[in-house]
């Protein structure tokens, strides 16, 4: 299918969210006409930033209703849309049949719509890597867009905390497939790593958990990332442009997949440091890192730094497809740490005076 064409309709879902609320600011700087999805249209808490955007006060940007739990929901806001940037989360990622029922619904409102030619799924590098075998990262180091997880390892179930992941794989799948049946549109995937960067609106803070790790960071405390895997970054606001290049490029085909990261990776603790060497004016006091991992895992540490440090990520696909160049994640991790102090309003803890 051709791409959507400049100044389209574009329906945002989740679109109060981190990536969503950067999805829909982007579009409106680019010109397009914006219809944000939302739980609830009048929940000052989540909406009010969005209202406060230029574009909704000219028209161009509206907000609407829709609950993906509610078969339909979207219906009448897809009508007329070029395109769907899907950004929107299930309620409960540890139950497939759910999983799938809500990616049927909506892709029954994207055929019913008969206007829609292009859908961006967000996915994740939950469907690109997994934490639950290291050894997997052993055998296949290399991070591209054609690895997924071994789908057939014992330890790959929601019982092991690997719901998310296969729910994401779910989704990629019901799209490709439902859109290479339609013949009328087509559904591109985007696997975001961590988002990092600004929040717009207050309640963003607890809406990802780097946003939010980066305020217990300021509040004096963090916590070991998961069996210490480096954060593997992007910036909020480049992932979002990273979605808004797959609806417009015409190099894309159905069913394409593409990672959205800069490959910056850094251990928690060095983001931690990094707060005090980007804003030394804060007078951030040390955080204490927690470290709530057995006594088993802990022993593993050396082994499984070692493991990581052997990765290799790769965005050349994305870079190609859309152009992208890619903010340094120092850029990401001040405006991150500014955004919560100005917006969500977030006090540091600080060292004592002199």
């Amino acid at each position: 299918m051709a791409p959507i064409p400049r100044r389209a309709t574009v329906a945002v879902t989740g679109a109060a969210g981190f990536l969503g609320g950067w999805t829909v600011r982007l579009l409106l700087d680019q010109g397009f006409r914006v219809r944000a999805c939302v739980r609830q249209v009048d929940d000052p808490k989540r909406t009010d930033f969005l209202k406060a955007m230029p574009g909704y006060a000219s028209g161009r940007l509206t907000l609407h209703a829709a609950d993906l739990d509610q078969d339909g929901c979207y219906d009448e806001i897809f009508r007329g849309c070029h395109g769907v940037a899907h950004i929107a989360h299930v309620s409960d990622y540890n139950d497939p049949a759910y999983v799938q029922r809500v990616c049927d619904h909506i892709i029954g409102s994207i055929d019913r719509s008969g206007s829609v030619s292009r859908v961006v799924v967000t996915s994740s590098i939950a469907a690109i890597i997994s934490e639950m075998d290291l050894q997997e990262v052993v055998r296949r180091p290399v991070f591209f867009e054609g690895r997924y997880p071994d789908e057939m390892n014992p330890k790959r179930s929601p019982e092991r905390g690997q719901g998310y992941s296969m729910g994401k794989l779910i989704a990629e799948r019901a799209f490709a497939a439902a859109a290479d049946l339609s013949g009328n549109w087509d559904a591109i995937t985007c696997c975001p790593g961590d988002n990092v960067g600004p929040i717009q609106s207050a309640h963003q803070k607890d809406m990802g958990p780097w946003q939010h790790f980066i305020e217990t960071m300021l509040l004096g405390e963090y916590e070991q990332s998961g069996v210490y895997r480096p954060w593997m970054t992007v910036d909020v606001r480049d992932d979002a442009l990273c979605h808004i290049g797959l609806l417009t490029s015409g190099s894309v085909r159905n069913g394409e997949r593409f990672i959205a990261w800069s490959t910056d990776a850094r251990k928690v603790e060095d983001i931690c440091a990094d707060i005090s060497r980007l804003l030394p004016e804060i007078r951030l006091a040390p955080p204490v890192l927690v470290d709530r991992f057995p006594d088993r895992i802990r022993a593993r540490e050396a082994e499984f730094r070692a493991i990581w440090a052997q990765a290799e990520l790769r965005n050349e696909r994305m870079r190609a497809a859309v152009g992208m160049t890619f903010r340094p994640l120092d850029d990401s991790i001040r405006d991150c740490v500014e955004s919560l102090i100005s917006v969500a309003g977030v006090k540091p803890v600080t060292l004592p005076e002199d």
